[in-house]
């Protein structure tokens, strides 16, 4: 039997330091995998976090993001991060909640979150052509030279979108356990 007092101030607290745990789960995430040329499990994370906490999924993705900042320094890259990750998330909060946890879920959300890695570069192509003044002859070389690196996204972000489904079923029964 759970004694613990169920009251406002509790729950509030409790989602501050779930969300800053999570958002260090998925800086911390992205470090382990550095060695792989674009392979980590962001999206999956960040598919499941919006299933989950939808709105209070963004507080865990820009802690994430002004993490990469502070370990890796405000490049022209981060501001990049500003809103390639909001597009995700986006993505996310358009799927309809049931199908991350039904079978449904197996075939759709692996092929959104490979989509997603393969069209990264593509993402951040707007904000790489203002940087370097590239016109658009010059942005569909970047992006096509990048190409290459985002295949491997594509194939790392569709065997991580394998686990969203799991990983909502745990997170939904853990936040009924905690939270409810």
């Amino acid at each position: 039997m759970n004694s613990r007092p169920k009251n406002k101030t509790f729950t509030v607290l409790f989602r501050l330091v779930l969300y800053a745990m999570l958002g260090a789960l998925l800086f911390v995430s992205k470090e382990v995998f550095a060695f792989l040329p674009n392979i980590h499990p962001l999206g999956m994370f960040m598919l499941a976090f919006t299933a989950v906490y939808r709105w209070g999924a963004l507080v865990p993705i820009y802690i994430f993001v002004l993490l990469c900042g502070i370990y890796n320094g405000f490049g022209t890259w981060w501001v990049a991060y500003l809103y390639v990750w909001a597009i995700l998330w986006g993505v996310g909060m358009l799927i309809p909640k049931k199908i991350y946890t039904s079978r449904m879920g197996y075939f759709v959300l692996p092929i959104v979150n490979g989509l997603y890695g393969l069209s990264f570069g593509a993402l951040c192509a707007p904000w790489e052509a203002l940087v370097r003044g590239f016109d658009f002859k010059q942005t569909m070389v970047w992006i096509s030279a990048g190409l290459s690196f985002d295949i491997y996204h594509l194939l790392g972000n569709f065997a991580a979108g394998l686990l969203v489904v799991p990983l909502v079923l745990l997170l939904t029964k853990l936040e009924r356990i905690y939270v409810k």
